[in-house]
């Protein structure tokens, strides 16, 4: 009888033990196939909000739904093995306070199975991501660039810039930091404020768009494989895989009008009777 061997799923007190030491690698991941992919190379992966942009085409994460974070946190929990898996919790599912997060978080857990959710770290949040995190949920902050702010902001701009920001964002910072989140995503800021904020804080710092100073980085999967014409300034591409799939897909479609598939050894036959 074989024996099924359970593979040693990352844990937050192991993200949080990785301050100053190597690097976390963390990418997004939407789907089973994908994150099946991304699992064996990844120390966390992210459900993101940003599913909305990437897979539904909404021009912000503004109109994620709590429905919408589930079903793709259900797919990714179905391949995920080794990596830790965090859902965002959409805009609107804990800015009302910290009764109506935790249920909303709670949700989001039991539905998913997922180990942490992740919030963006606006000045009204550290009070509920330190009562989540008292009562059983361990969570994940997010500050500097905030996409769910986009309406405020008036668009997605780098922060710290200026003083008056700098020292925003160093606070929202320290006070994530002190609510007990794991790990805070520092997005969008100058390489200078990312190091500033990384040795400000005590849990680890996952960057994106915020230089090599943090201690893991993250970025959005398919703008990384190059399924976007455009991508941000922050972003490396390691594919080009628009490019690859839009040929794939052509030579497709001149083999269907050529007649040349499907060719015999993609069709069926009768079998022969004995």
């Amino acid at each position: 009888m074989s024996q099924h061997i359970q593979t040693k799923r990352i844990s937050a007190p192991d993200i949080s033990a990785r301050k100053g030491a190597e690097p976390i690698v963390c990418l997004t991941a939407y789907t089973a196939p994908m994150a099946e992919i991304l699992d064996p190379h990844c120390d966390l992966l992210l459900v993101g909000d940003s599913v909305g942009m990437v897979v539904h085409g909404l021009p912000t994460t503004v109109g994620v739904t709590m429905d919408m974070m589930i079903l793709h946190g259900q797919a990714v929990m179905r391949t995920a093995r080794r990596a830790m898996v965090v859902v965002d919790m959409p805009f609107g599912s804990y800015e009302a306070g910290a009764e109506t997060a935790y249920a909303n978080a709670a949700r989001i857990m039991k539905e998913t199975g997922c180990q942490a959710v992740k919030v963006e770290s606006g000045p009204e949040v550290a009070r509920t991501v330190e009562y989540m995190v008292r009562r059983g949920i361990p969570v994940m902050g997010h500050i500097g660039l905030r996409p769910q702010a986009v309406n405020v902001d008036g668009g997605f701009r780098a922060k710290g810039r200026n003083e008056t920001e700098r020292e925003r964002v160093i606070a929202e910072a320290k006070a994530t930091d002190d609510a007990g989140a794991f790990c805070i995503v520092v997005e969008g800021v100058a390489e200078e404020l990312a190091a500033e904020v990384t040795g400000a804080v005590h849990a680890p710092t996952i960057g994106i768009g915020a230089s090599a100073a943090c201690d893991g980085q993250i970025l959005v999967t398919d703008d990384m494989l190059g399924l976007f014409d455009w991508t941000p300034k922050f972003v490396r591409r390691y594919a080009d895989l628009r490019r690859h799939v839009g040929d794939a897909i052509a030579t497709y479609a001149a083999d269907v009008r050529a007649r040349r598939f499907p060719a015999s050894a993609e069709t069926y036959a009768f079998k022969k009777k004995a």
